[in-house]
């Protein structure tokens, strides 16, 4: 007798056979802070980057004393994406730093489930856009110290004063280079944006 596959599979047989859950998280900050090199560390697949020179003008534009090694910009978005488990997948999409690039956020943001807002001590102000823009959209988002040179400048609750953030805004410290940090920093913007659903 041929033996007869079941009407219905296992519950966690089913679930492995779904696709995974596509989330959306934008990544965000000032210029220079880490976004392209937070997409680069932790995407699965090439990311997709719209860096351009940064020209002489450019140069007379953009703050250039903390990051002068930085020869490229971003001009419209970076992309790239993580599997988390089975079931979840982030797309993440980092914005442009500079102000004169901001009539693109509201494109970039759409369906998003939460932010990322990278933060320099060295120059906080350079992220205040970042943070009323999430705010002022009412959009859930955690803040991510770049530690620059394996350091910061300032302590988090001396950042948290100076965004001016209310304790239910996380800011933790990560390093935009290693892969595990960044993991990190999205898993606690996702359980920002759960607590948000489930309140």
């Amino acid at each position: 007798m041929i033996p007869t596959e079941p009407a219905t599979r296992p519950a966690a047989a089913q679930a492995a056979a779904r696709p995974p859950l596509p989330v959306k998280i934008v990544i965000a900050g000032g210029f220079g802070v880490g976004k392209t090199t937070s997409v680069g560390s932790i995407s699965e697949i090439a990311p997709l980057t719209t860096e351009a020179a940064i020209t002489e003008v450019a140069a007379g534009v953009d703050d250039l004393s903390h990051t002068p090694r930085k020869t490229t910009t971003t001009v419209a978005m970076d992309f790239g994406c993580i599997t988390i488990d089975p079931t979840l997948k982030l797309y993440l999409f980092g914005t442009p730093g500079q102000e004169r690039f901001g009539f693109m956020w509201d494109d970039l943001v759409e369906g998003a489930l939460g932010g990322l807002v990278i933060v320099d001590t060295r120059r906080l102000d350079d992220c205040y856009a970042a943070v009323d823009y999430f705010e002022h959209k009412q959009i859930p988002f955690a803040v991510a110290v770049n530690a620059f040179d394996g350091q910061v400048e300032h302590t988090l609750e001396e950042v948290r004063w100076a965004l001016d953030v209310n304790d239910r805004t996380p800011i933790v410290v990560f390093d935009a280079r290693e892969r595990g940090s960044v993991r990190d920093a999205l898993l606690v913007v996702l359980e920002q944006a759960l607590a948000r659903t489930e309140g």
